[in-house]
């Protein structure tokens, strides 16, 4: 010590840190009042950024008075300089927490608002952590006195050797981040692959893309295999998505009052049936003479993918109800086959020969 401690040197600094626990009860009170107001707003980033500076804030506070206390102690040079020194790697700890938590927490409330369908890319939030905790840890380095650069080469150098051995790894990692980067798929997206996988995307990570299925279960798919595979996604470039039903009747229909009465029922489904679209305009297109019918497809309008088989159902009730009431006949498959002459011979020998005659009424 450069001079003796008095008492007068323990209340200053007894007062300092009192002060200092002070600040940080104070500004954790703001900090939470602040979040209460942040709640109330549309933007959810002044959330996570409130949230954030409540770990630092405190600490911060703390650290300040604990800094102006050792000011004031008579310390030798080399404790001070400890003291400084281990306050100062507190405060930058914090700080890459509190700046991790901030970061990442707005890159996961931008990739869910893109989303549409609360799902999170956390393969964006995972890398942006990693980040800010290396950046932290390298500066707490030096801050202590410690070179990096011999760090760096010796990383540079290993990095080689590491990426040999995590070829998969990494080839999930790049496929997951081109996959995002491309837009082709999005967390909320339906898609389905060549193999017959199909459903929701909930989430890329850094390794694989989580799926779920109607069935409520999760297929795992690496993030290379779906990069190199066929995919149709539902989902874009709209969310909106149109339905074909395959329908026929009779040849003694009349075929203007059959496509009057199916846009009836079409306009009244689209109309009362969640998930249909209500301006979708009707579509009949009459397309076959088959054996007993004559066959047509009528175009409906859904919201997304999962809504068709609700709509489908409604539909295909409703048509079938209303065929009825109108007189509408649906036939059922049916075929005439006449044998010619030595048929019996024929059968006997087993390679019977017949030809298709009429359909019956």
């Amino acid at each position: 010590m450069k001079r003796s401690l008095t008492l007068d040197d323990l209340m200053v600094a007894g007062i300092a840190v009192a002060a200092g626990l002070l600040a940080a009860f104070l500004l954790r009170m703001l900090l939470r009042w602040l979040g209460k107001h942040a709640k109330r707003t549309r933007w959810s980033g002044d959330d996570v950024i409130v949230d954030a500076l409540r770990a630092l804030v405190p600490w911060a506070a703390i650290a300040g008075g604990l800094a102006s206390a050792a000011a004031v102690l008579p310390l030798t040079t080399q404790v001070g300089r400890t003291v400084n020194r281990s306050l100062t790697v507190l405060l930058i700890l914090a700080s890459t927490i509190t700046a991790a938590r901030a970061i990442t927490g707005l890159v996961r409330s931008v990739t869910q608002s893109r989303s549409g369908v609360a799902g999170s890319a956390t393969i964006f939030v995972n890398i942006t952590r990693v980040v800010v905790m290396a950046i932290g840890f390298l500066v707490v380095l030096q801050t202590l006195g410690i070179s990096i650069a011999p760090l760096l080469t010796a990383l540079g150098v290993g990095g080689l050797a590491v990426a040999l051995a995590l070829q998969d790894t990494l080839a999930n990692l790049f496929a997951g981040v081109h996959i995002l980067a491309s837009k082709t798929i999005q967390p909320g997206d339906y898609i389905r692959l060549s193999s017959g996988e199909e459903g929701y995307v909930v989430d890329i990570n850094w390794r694989n893309t989580t799926v779920r299925q109607l069935s409520n279960n999760l297929v795992i798919i690496p993030n290379a295999q779906l990069s190199g595979t066929n995919m149709t996604n539902f989902t874009r470039p709209e969310q909106q998505m149109t339905l074909t039903v395959q329908v026929g009747v009779g040849y003694d229909s009349d075929l203007e009052h059959v496509e009057r009465v199916t846009n009836e029922v079409v306009t009244e489904t689209m109309t009362e049936i969640t998930g249909a679209v209500p301006d979708h305009e009707p579509a009949v297109r009459f397309h076959t003479f088959g054996d007993s019918r004559i066959g047509f497809t009528v175009i409906l309008g859904v919201g997304e993918f999962s809504d068709q088989y609700r709509i489908k159902h409604e539909f295909i009730k409703r048509l079938h109800k209303r065929y009825r009431e109108e007189g509408i006949r649906i036939p059922s498959p049916a075929r005439t086959v006449a044998l010619q002459p030595g048929g019996a011979e024929l059968l006997e020998s087993g390679i019977p020969q017949q030809r298709d005659a009429a359909a019956r009424p």
